[in-house]
């Protein structure tokens, strides 16, 4: 990497010049290719593309078709652009090279070089992984997780828990939060009890299954199968704009969300990252490896600013479909915060890692501007550092 003395670069570094004159950031990622040859005052960087050009297969957890698809589609094309030729990143669909839950084993072998993946999936490769994403009632919205990564140390713990799987984090990327389609009308708390339903493994499992629901693990591309066969009766699944595109509203006549000051209960925050494996890494310029960490951070926030707009043009289609959305109490989200907090304590004593994981975010949700629990809340509880 550059020098700590040398001033970092920021996105705005690369962009500003071709944004402040266009007015509009329409392509985000031309704006940033374009800015590259500035940013990294190489010229060499075309002859260490002709030498030894970095082609990164890499797949992601979106189905084809769908606005998220399309927004990393437009990312992965921009980078051989940004990076002057020396990075060229191969897109997948989800599903196309390996299954949803092993995705991450595909790049440690060298099947896939990267991944965009939903960090969800990570438990079942290391109990630390529940933290690297929205859990039941934790960190509610992303600022929060912005200040868990960058205030309370976060990103380096994550940083260092990729590299233990082979992989080089370059960064994470703001989704959207979960939504539940369900067959049946759920309108408390305890009409979850016997609910056969759909929810991606480890604590968010867990925390439904504590209250009585009958909980199954399943791939995306399963979901909508399983909803129209009645094989489950609810299902997690993303959020709106991609789940409408999925045809969700043709299978499940109900959305069930939190009350207004919670709308997600148990995946508020839905991050996906952008990893690849670290020999790949290891192969750039440490100019390419600064620069791609700071395309991710822009994709982040275009990704995030895109999926909003297409939920915003989504909403009224369900309910043009005649889909029901229907709000949880208060009371149903301080139950199930109870119900929660009990396994955030489990998960995070499973291993070292865990624990100093979910301390960084016992930290930001005790920070007075963030202010999630109380020392009351967790009284009953310890974490083993």
């Amino acid at each position: 990497m550059q020098d700590d003395q040398q001033p970092k670069r920021t996105v705005s570094d690369i962009v500003e010049s071709t944004v402040s004159g266009a007015g509009n950031r329409r392509n985000f990622l031309k704006a940033a290719a374009i800015g590259s040859a500035a940013a990294v005052a190489a010229p060499w960087v075309g002859n260490v593309q002709a030498q030894q050009g970095i082609r990164i297969r890499m797949q992601s957890s979106w189905q084809p078709g769908t606005t998220g698809y399309r927004i990393f589609e437009q990312w992965a094309k921009g980078v051989a652009e940004a990076t002057g030729g020396e990075v060229t990143i191969e897109p997948f669909p989800a599903g196309a090279v390996a299954g949803a839950f092993e995705v991450a084993d595909a790049v440690r072998n060298g099947v896939l070089d990267g991944q965009n993946w939903f960090t969800v999936y990570w438990p079942g490769k290391m109990p630390a992984g529940v933290f690297l994403t929205a859990y039941p009632m934790g960190l509610s919205v992303p600022h929060q997780w912005d200040i868990m990564f960058g205030a309370y140390g976060g990103f380096d713990i994550a940083k260092d828990l990729y590299r233990k799987q082979g992989q080089e984090l370059l960064g994470y990327v703001h989704h959207d939060l979960n939504l539940i389609h369900s067959k049946v009308p759920l309108r408390s708390f305890d009409d979850f009890r016997g609910v056969k339903i759909r929810m991606p493994g480890g604590i968010v499992a867990e925390t439904f299954a504590s209250i009585g629901a009958q909980t199954t693990l399943l791939p995306g591309s399963e979901v909508y199968p399983a909803l129209e066969k009645g094989t489950i009766d609810a299902a997690d699944y993303t959020g709106a704009a991609v789940n409408y595109e999925l045809g969700f509203w043709q299978v499940a006549d109900y959305i069930i969300m939190g009350p207004p000051s919670t709308p997600c209960l148990h995946q508020a925050v839905d991050l996906m990252d952008i990893s690849v494996n670290r020999r790949v890494f290891e192969r750039m310029s440490p100019q390419t490896q600064d620069l791609m960490h700071d395309l991710v951070a822009a994709y982040s926030r275009e990704h995030y600013a895109a999926i909003q707009k297409a939920n915003s043009e989504a909403w009224p289609k369900y309910r043009e479909k005649g889909v029901e959305i229907i709000h949880l109490s208060e009371d149903d989200a301080d139950r199930f915060r109870e119900a929660a907090i009990p396994l955030w304590f489990k998960w995070a004593n499973k291993d070292p890692d865990a624990a100093r994981l979910f301390k960084a975010h016992l930290d930001t949700m005790m920070d007075p501007a963030v202010a999630l629990i109380t020392d009351e809340d967790i009284k009953d509880h310890e974490l083993n550092l």
